[in-house]
């Protein structure tokens, strides 16, 4: 269950925030065709919140799949090592950049809830009325994972340290090959 996790827990949101996307849009545009039926007036609003919420979630996805955006053309250049190093570095720094962020994602939490303590209408969406802090409470939850995912694979570099590890060439020509080789399977081996 814990493998389970660590592989398919963003992804598996990510999954769910796009089909819960696609549902509502697909009953807006039904709606949209019978004339007496009204509008579905949250449905924009409610994709948009669902966007937003996959967005901080595919933080840590992409961090944790290392697919974070890179140019590593230079780094390709240096030697194993000076990668090697170069990649923990890049992870001490996206932790604490992340981590930064989640402290402020906090202090916006802190902002709405204490608006809310001090007596005044907590802010709400237009048109769900769903209130705003779930969405500072969702970029929260989004930095921290982040922020853990960095960490993990801080370890992770730092475990594999000594094992060689593909340039961005090798790996995108192994992929190919690898694409390439699943194409002739589905056809029947032709």
């Amino acid at each position: 269950m814990i493998k389970w996790l660590d592989e398919h827990f963003e992804e598996t949101l990510m999954v769910i925030f796009l089909v819960l996307i696609s549902c509502v849009m697909m009953l807006q545009v039904i709606v949209r065709k019978i004339p007496f039926i009204p509008s579905l007036t949250w449905a924009e609003e409610f994709s948009r919140f669902m966007w937003i919420m996959s967005v901080f979630i595919s933080l840590a996805y992409t961090i944790r799949k290392g697919n974070m955006l890179r140019v590593n053309v230079v780094i390709d250049l240096l030697p194993q090592n000076v990668r090697k190093v170069i990649n923990l570095c890049v992870d001490i720094i996206v932790a604490a950049c992340m981590a930064l962020l989640a402290y402020h994602s906090v202090e916006c939490l802190k902002w709405a809830a204490g608006t809310m303590l001090e007596g005044a209408k907590a802010e709400t969406s237009p048109a769900m009325g769903w209130p705003m802090w779930w969405l500072y409470a969702v970029a929260l939850f989004g930095f921290i994972i982040a922020t853990l995912r960095a960490i993990q694979m801080f370890f992770i570099h730092l475990k594999n340290f000594n094992v060689r590890e593909l340039s961005t060439l090798e790996q995108t020509q192994l992929d190919a090959k690898a694409e390439l080789e699943a194409g002739i399977r589905a056809e029947g081996g032709k």
